[in-house]
């Protein structure tokens, strides 16, 4: 954010203190709204809602009415309800002890074990046998341990691991049926729980079978709009939030499978005739009527940057077709992401690394499943 021109100013937001941090700078701003951009945040202003009555009117403002964090905090609880609102989705149950996935796997089937708290694919298990869900429970559901918290602060610069790991005396795993198909999402803007407008995509490549896409092509999904209005009502949403979903193979039925609390990575691209969603909220917040799109991305491939670097061999010929995501109105910016990133590139990180190599999952081409995204 640094690298960005149109920043004006930035808080100090400390790893040990992070949520004083993260109110003292509420308070010296005083923002219209505040867009949080990772999960533990959104975890955080429900925590400064329940202890800062001052800030409250702006965190609701900012994310709806705080009767539904609860929802939004927990995998199970927000599932359950999509159930309840008449949505498709895997069939999914909360674990609590080791006989619940002795119990889960009578059906012989393979699952996908979850955590709450984690992001980017790095809480996600895919197993095939019971002893593969109970090992993945096991090492999912301790808290986080307190090296693994420090490790995280001082070589990753996270700051939100010590904070995070305070609150756990355990942590929240559902095992979820696996459906296979293919992944995709839909980036949702909302305002006191209207659905505004969305941007729906398949995911064509990945950083893994669970990890972050590179390569995505925009659909036009009436189900996953219909499920984004649901969820935009139920909920009383308002700024930006992600739907994930898996399409089945050979039905291209979508499941939701999670909800992103968050700004996820599609809001800046300008698709059609309402512009992009920041302008669509933004619209909102003026009260103005919505914006027209200034110069619409024709192409429905779009190679994310800078993930799309990383994409293997087989990604190629996709890249090369694709529009490419790269901010060359901000040149700082793209010569920063092309780099390692900047925790990496610091001496504590490149020393610790060079003992443990970061794991790097291999790309993952879905391109070629037959279903029909549309």
């Amino acid at each position: 954010m640094t690298h960005v021109s149109s920043v004006q100013h930035t808080y100090y937001y400390g790893g040990i203190f992070s949520l004083s941090g993260l109110r003292r700078a509420l308070r010296e701003c005083s923002p219209d709204i505040v867009i949080p951009c990772d999960d533990g945040v959104v975890l955080q202003l429900h925590a400064l809602h329940q202890r800062d009555p001052s800030l409250r009117p702006l965190i609701e403002r900012s994310l709806g009415p705080p009767e539904n964090y609860s929802v939004v905090e927990s995998r199970h609880r927000f599932l359950s309800a999509a159930v309840d609102l008449g949505i498709r989705v895997p069939r999914t149950r909360k674990i609590e002890k080791a006989e619940d996935l002795t119990a889960w796997h009578r059906d012989g089937s393979a699952s996908v074990l979850k955590v709450n708290g984690e992001s980017g694919g790095n809480g996600v298990r895919i197993s095939q046998s019971l002893d593969e869900s109970l090992a993945a429970w096991r090492e999912l559901h301790a808290p986080c341990k307190r090296a693994t918290a420090w490790k995280r602060l001082i070589i990753d610069l996270d700051p939100l691991p010590l904070w995070l790991r305070r609150g756990q005396s355990s942590r929240e795993v559902t095992v979820q049926e696996f459906i296979p198909g293919r992944p995709a999402n839909s980036m949702l803007v909302c305002w006191r729980g209207e659905l505004l407008s969305l941007v729906s995509v398949v995911v064509v490549a990945a950083e893994g079978p669970t990890g972050a896409a590179t390569i995505v092509r925009v659909i036009e999904n009436d189900e996953m709009k219909r499920v984004a209005q649901l969820i935009a009502s139920r909920l009383q949403l308002s700024g930006f939030c992600g739907l994930d979903f898996i399409l089945e193979a050979g039905t291209g039925a979508p499941y939701l499978i999670e909800m992103n609390p968050r700004c996820t990575q599609l809001g800046h691209l300008d698709l059609g005739s309402d512009g992009c969603l920041a302008g669509v909220l933004s619209a909102a917040l003026r009260g103005e009527p919505l914006p027209q799109g200034q110069s619409p991305i024709r192409d429905k491939k779009i190679a994310l940057f800078p993930q799309a670097l990383a994409a293997g061999d087989a990604c190629r010929p996709y890249i090369d077709t694709s529009f490419h995501d790269v901010p060359i109105e901000e040149p700082r910016l793209v010569s920063e992401l092309e780099m390692d990133s900047w925790p990496h590139r610091r001496w504590a990180a490149r020393i610790y690394h060079a003992f443990k190599p970061l794991y790097r999952a291999d790309p993952v081409l879905f391109e070629g499943l037959e279903i029909d995204p549309v």
